[in-house]
């Protein structure tokens, strides 16, 4: 696997840690494509059921876009590049397991979009967040879809016309990230909500979460249908069964995964 990714998986929770703390682990090429793979392995192995992504060093969970590595690039091999983004979103939404984005430091450009392509996100009050690209002359078009399925129009609009950055607090306010705690408090609430997401049905939570992804542009009749169909496989798995048997007799579940 690339260095320029950590993976470590624990009780059931796969850790993955972006590895370029010398460049605020920025967004190169490689390194989209190393988490694509990353992911990908993650995907398979049946030890995990939650993914938290990270990145290394204190200054920045991720800085955004490599501009750097776009220097001495031809115009097509840029637009190609570009597709890695895409790419690595459709994989996160795929994975079919609940994905946490763990949060410290500048969480910036395609840093933001990676994180709100997560599922749930924790984060210190030390981090900030913000989409800086109009400070280069560039948008942050490849994240905008998310930043709007994310927070309101107004709050998003005004993020990406003005490139300032948001502190913590605003960020939790507005919605961009779940909670904020103290520096000193983000491994244990991460560790606790990752474990705790963890400790649930990874069928159910995989049935759950596709349903999540695939509903969320529909109109609200087709939502209706298709949410009614999946219930019916919901109630359907093994471990529909265990868990209404154990909430009937006061006993732990032991899930199946099926």
């Amino acid at each position: 696997m690339s260095e320029l990714i950590l993976v470590e998986t624990q009780d059931g929770v796969a850790t993955l840690t972006l590895n370029r703390p010398k460049r605020r682990n920025a967004l190169s090429p490689e390194l989209l494509q190393a988490l694509i793979d990353g992911l990908i392995t993650i995907k398979r192995d049946k030890d995990a059921r939650v993914v938290v992504i990270t990145g290394a060093g204190d200054k920045a969970f991720c800085a955004g876009g490599d501009l750097g590595s776009q220097v001495g690039s031809g115009l097509l091999e840029l637009h190609n590049n570009r597709r890695n983004f895409s790419d690595l979103f459709e994989t996160m939404f795929q994975l079919g397991k609940p994905i946490i984005s763990r949060v410290q430091g500048a969480c910036l450009g395609g840093g933001l979009g990676l994180m709100l392509a997560s599922d749930l996100a924790v984060a210190s009050d030390n981090a900030t967040f913000g989409t800086p690209e109009i400070k280069v002359g560039l948008f942050p078009m490849m994240i905008m879809t998310l930043i709007f399925r994310n927070i309101g129009r107004k709050k998003a609009t005004e993020l990406m016309l003005t490139g300032k950055r948001i502190d913590a607090a605003e960020a939790e306010r507005i919605g961009l990230i779940n909670h904020v705690v103290p520096l000193e408090e983000l491994d244990d609430a991460v560790h606790s909500l990752a474990t705790k997401v963890a400790s649930f049905s990874p069928a159910v939570l995989q049935l759950g979460r596709d349903a999540i992804y695939q509903t969320m542009d529909m109109p609200i009749n087709d939502g209706m249908q298709y949410l009614r169909s999946q219930l019916t496989l919901n109630t359907m798995l093994e471990d529909a069964a265990v868990g209404i048997g154990a909430f009937l007799t006061k006993q732990t579940p032991e899930w199946k995964g099926r």
